[in-house]
């Protein structure tokens, strides 16, 4: 009887065979182009399953743009990108309604938001009632305009590019646009070792384009299949005590400003099963929490001015406090 009862216990479990096998031909196909950058690949397939929109940040160069295309091309779904600029206006985003002669009544027309995956390239470009725009379509996955609601079909992503290091020309992002970011992923410079094989690569591929390169994986269907399996993942309750101290501390924390409100809990809780799930298991894992607790939480903080002065990082503050709340076993 007891052995029945264990057999039934096992059937039960989650099967991601599947997932996992096609997040890992996914992240095959991002290589073939793309060295070096295997965790921060990892994060964007984490927040593809997490249902989560993405914030990349890294110099010019570091191919942040470039990662954003080859991952919607192997992606069988519709994809825009739209290049944010100081002129750019809410309705060249949204859209707008057009009088139609014809008809003699307005019309709307559909903004290139309306796809299923967005790439907004240089998003700190735009000034703030473009930044405003995306607010509730990034939350609420919908538009309301003239008194009229939207909705956008499944799956919805942003995915959103920016340069920390150029002043002229940008715009700060709101906190609460930052807010509705799952990740903000930070592109670092290869080393040498890469820095070779990407040069090795160039010169190997000559005229062909790199996106040829990358065949199509997933299709949106699957996409929604996986998002929900995920969401079924299991989550000790010590653990989410471990996610609420982790989050809590960054309230009380005198090194920073502006603490992480409930949303991060809730990112870092959908984004540990996304990590759980890449690695095949049906179990979120302490170390899944701690990974993805810097990418969550980062952008959701304000480091005070006297610990910026000094150098001193949103990143060092969370690696600070994911070193003092002991591991739950």
């Amino acid at each position: 009887m007891e052995n029945t009862s264990e057999n039934i216990h096992f059937e039960s479990r989650l099967d991601l065979s599947e997932l996992h096998q096609r997040v890992h031909a996914v992240r095959e196909e991002i290589k073939k182009v793309i060295v070096g950058q295997d965790k921060m690949i990892d994060k964007l397939l984490v927040a593809i399953l997490a249902n989560g929109h993405i914030l990349l940040e890294g110099v010019p160069g570091v191919a942040k743009t470039l990662t954003a295309k080859l991952l919607a091309k192997t992606i069988d779904m519709d994809f825009s990108r739209i290049q944010f600029t100081p002129d750019l206006m809410p309705s060249d985003i949204l859209g707008t309604s057009v009088f139609d002669i014809k008809t003699s009544e307005f019309e709307f027309k559909k903004g290139p938001v309306f796809s299923n995956l967005i790439l907004i390239d240089e998003i700190n470009r735009a000034p703030a009632k473009t930044q405003a725009a995306l607010f509730e379509v990034m939350e609420e996955r919908q538009i309301t305009i003239d008194g009229n609601t939207y909705t956008m079909d499944k799956p919805f992503l942003v995915i959103a590019t920016q340069n920390p290091i150029e002043q002229e020309g940008t715009y700060r992002l709101p906190e609460a646009q930052l807010d509705r970011f799952l990740f903000k992923i930070n592109f670092d410079y290869p080393n040498l070792e890469e820095e070779i094989l990407i040069l090795q690569r160039e010169h190997q591929i000559q005229n062909q384009s790199k996106e040829d390169q990358i065949s199509k994986i997933l299709l949106p269907a699957e996409i929604i299949a996986f998002q929900q399996l995920v969401k079924q993942i299991i989550v000790e309750e010590n653990l989410l005590h471990y996610i609420a101290k982790i989050v809590g501390n960054t309230r009380e924390n005198p090194l920073l400003y502006l603490g992480a409100s409930p949303r991060a809990s809730l990112a870092i809780l959908n984004a540990a099963k996304g990590f759980a799930a890449i690695a095949g298991r049906d179990f979120v894992t302490p170390e899944d929490i701690k990974e993805a607790a810097i990418p969550v939480i980062q952008h959701r903080v304000i480091v005070s001015p006297e610990r910026e002065m000094e150098g001193l990082t949103a990143q060092d503050i969370i690696k600070q406090i994911l070193e003092t709340i002991d591991i739950p076993r």
